[in-house]
């Protein structure tokens, strides 16, 4: 089964208004709780969610976003100091790319994941990881029940 590691934005879509991206990071959410496919996150896509449903809708929706989203995958890994330092590297060597993402990014790295699902195109830069959109990532799991 494949390995993902889940942006922010897949969780806050999925629990966002209404758009394009709502439906398919809903449906990739689900295939996840269901089993179809192993997901994890980090801490600091625990925070942003924690961040921007508090500063959007109140402490009481993010607090139920991130106890949702922490129980949904199968780990939430740690942002470390070497993560932190990998992250500096990928600032310096891919000028387009933000901080957060940077920070993901050295996350996977340090952890031997390559597939990410997103939709952010920012992380295209990146030679070493596959982005994927959550429709692309939900191929997997059909892929994974042939």
């Amino acid at each position: 089964m494949a390995r993902v590691f889940l942006d922010a934005n897949v969780f806050l879509y999925a629990v966002g208004g209404e758009g394009p991206h709502r439906q398919p990071c809903r449906d990739l959410l689900q295939a996840v709780g269901d089993g179809g496919l192993e997901a994890v996150t980090n801490t600091e896509v625990l925070q942003e969610i924690l961040h921007v449903r508090a500063r959007r809708l109140g402490i009481k929706d993010a607090v139920v976003a991130v106890r949702a989203a922490s129980d949904l995958v199968r780990e939430v890994l740690p942002v470390r100091r070497d993560d932190v330092l990998e992250a500096c590297k990928l600032l310096e060597r891919h000028h387009g790319l933000g901080a957060r993402d940077a920070l993901h990014a050295a996350v996977m790295k340090n952890g031997s994941l390559h597939l990410l699902v997103s939709v952010d195109g920012d992380f295209a830069v990146l030679k070493e990881i596959k982005c994927l959109s959550p429709t692309d990532a939900l191929g997997l799991t059909r892929q994974a029940g042939r």
